[in-house]
């Protein structure tokens, strides 16, 4: 399908709807209730529904905030609100109850949507007062609910319509789609807008990438990443644009067991997943003896020698193919044996785990970009994956490098600015370029991210230091699970450690030998000098993790100044 002429996000969805042949073929399911699922005539008929009761209480460019976990009836939402005219407001559920309240403050929704239960009573105290909401809509039946003006997404799909929407349709590539907030991780979240153009941009980008790995029936993608973060949620238009069939995991707990369920062939995640991950398989590695142990060591040994670019020998090219046969293909089955790619967005993938995962048979493309554009400004092509590097720019897009080393970026795909916040917008828009504030070089047009401007920490010598790469290698010790470095103009590095569950008994004498071998991968100023554990796991439900699983930075060094600052 050619993204170009298309003009919005409906208008995509309808025409890939006119292309079916088999309308009644299943389009979205749920691994959690499995009796939830919509084929695309199901889907198609829902949103023109749903568009239709939107508009009663909404005019055009008004929000309507989404709360729900990931489920079909969000997709069906989100495109129900954009053909009203309206914008969609996607919220984490994992918000507490002030964040909801500043959200809602912000962008004055007029319609609020809910999953269930329990995510309407994290509301129900903020909406009561609130009398620019005219409506509530809920993907299950509310109880308590009497005194506010709502439906049950399951009355209004009762009923039959022969209404047709598509001719309808008055929106630009330039019209707002979503605005979406930020996780916040310095303070309180900004309100991203986002356009259709943007999204669609992100789109044309990603069908490249992935036009090695569509075939001709319906590609099954896994979503589990929170579809109010701006990955999981251009992704979802990504999945129309090739007409895959679209899975929505249970839980984070069951994801290899959704997997396995439904056999995904491409999924997208973030790379704490992908660190969990590398540290599973490599614990069974380790305990592996013999021949087995053996056949292990030269499958990595070859695998690595591909995907860094080394030749074969044809001895060497003889055991590949049958490590592929009798090692790889046992790895991919735990994954539902049909995966043909991971792609690794919203955070830095640390080199060891990307490099370890595409040497053991499961492809891992890493990209980059920012919510505020759109989210995706690069990605590794299957065909040459670079483990080290975010891959080439997608097309659309204009990169380049800054005199300070920062990355610059104009395109369709980059936001229409903050929401209600021109002094924010300004500091990052500058004559049409977008100050990511990541700090990057190019290698042979493959764009390399180096640092986080805002994150650095520099020495009383004037040295930059980046605490990404020093907590990426202490998290790949066997005993530490977590970990934040600290050390702004101090003399020396020392850090905040969580250690693994099962090494909690650990001795300082055994965690000192751990930062030990760090050490010795690091540069002298980059050593860590001191260190102090905690029990408690840095986690969403506490504050001091985003969404996608980054650190709050800022947060958790406040929390802990005093037992940082007891170590100089």
């Amino acid at each position: 399908m050619n993204l170009i002429n298309i003009n919005n996000l409906v208008e995509l969805f309808f025409k890939q709807f006119e292309n079916q042949k088999d309308k009644k073929k299943v389009l979205l399911s749920s691994l959690k209730d499995k009796n939830i699922n919509f084929t695309w005539e199901k889907t198609y008929q829902a949103i023109n529904i749903l568009s239709e009761e939107i508009k009663k209480n909404v005019t055009k460019g008004d929000r309507c905030l989404l709360v729900s976990e990931n489920r079909p009836e969000w997709f069906i939402s989100d495109l129900s609100i954009m053909l009203s005219g309206s914008i969609t407001v996607p919220a984490y559920t994992t918000y507490a109850e002030r964040d909801y309240e500043y959200i809602i403050n912000d962008c004055s929704p007029s319609v609020v949507f809910v999953s269930n239960d329990e995510q309407f009573k994290k509301l129900k105290n903020i909406v009561k007062n609130k009398k620019f909401i005219k409506k509530i809509f809920s993907f299950e039946k509310l109880s308590d609910i009497e005194e506010y003006n709502y439906i049950n997404l399951n009355d209004l799909f009762s009923k039959s319509t022969d209404e047709n929407n598509n001719s309808k349709i008055k929106i630009t590539r330039k019209d707002p789609a979503c605005i979406i907030y930020t996780s916040g991780t310095q303070g309180n979240p900004k309100g991203v807008i986002l356009s259709h153009g943007g999204i669609l941009n992100n789109c044309e980008g990603a069908i490249e990438i992935l036009k090695p790995l569509i075939k001709k029936d319906q590609t099954r993608f896994l979503t589990w990443l929170p579809l109010s973060h701006s990955y999981e949620h251009t992704v979802q238009f990504v999945q129309i644009t090739v007409a895959a069939r679209v899975f929505y995991a249970e839980s984070i707990e069951k994801l290899i067991k959704n997997m396995n369920d439904c056999r995904p062939e491409i999924m997208t995640a973030v790379p704490r997943f992908y660190q969990n991950l590398y540290q599973k398989i490599n614990a069974s590695f380790n305990k592996a003896t013999g021949v087995k142990k053996v056949l292990i060591q030269k499958m990595l040994n070859l695998g690595l020698k591909k995907i860094k670019k080394e030749p074969l020998n044809f001895i060497e090219k003889i055991q590949d193919r049958i490590l592929e046969k009798i090692v790889r293909k046992k790895i991919k089955a735990q994954f539902g044996g049909s995966l043909k790619t991971f792609v690794s967005g919203g955070g830095a993938l640390d080199k060891e785990v990307g490099f370890f995962l595409n040497a053991i048979g499961l492809p891992t493309l890493q990209g980059y970009g920012l919510t505020e554009t759109s989210p995706v400004v690069s990605c590794n092509p299957i065909n040459d994956i670079r483990v080290e590097t975010v891959g080439p720019p997608f097309k659309g897009n204009e990169v380049k490098i800054a005199e300070d080393g920062e990355i610059l970026v104009k395109g369709e795909n980059v936001m229409l600015g903050y929401w209600n916040n021109k002094e924010e917008t300004d500091k990052v828009l500058k004559n049409g370029w977008l100050h990511t504030g990541d700090i990057g070089v190019f290698e042979n047009n493959y764009l390399k991210i180096t640092d986080r401007k805002k994150d650095i920490l520099i020495t009383p010598g004037g040295d930059n230091i980046s605490p990404l790469k020093i907590e990426n290698e202490l998290i790949n010790s066997e005993i530490i699970d977590q970990a934040i470095v600290y050390g702004d103009n101090k003399p020396y590095l020392v850090a905040l450690l969580v250690l693994n569950d099962e090494k909690k008994s650990s001795t300082e004498e055994e965690i000192n030998q751990e930062i030990d071998k760090v050490n010795e991968k690091l540069s002298k100023i980059e050593n860590i000098k001191k260190f102090f554990t905690i029990n408690e796991k840095f986690s969403i439900e506490n504050g001091m993790l985003t969404p996608t699983l980054k650190l709050k930075r800022f947060k958790i060094v406040q929390k802990y100044k005093n037992s940082f600052e007891k170590l100089y």
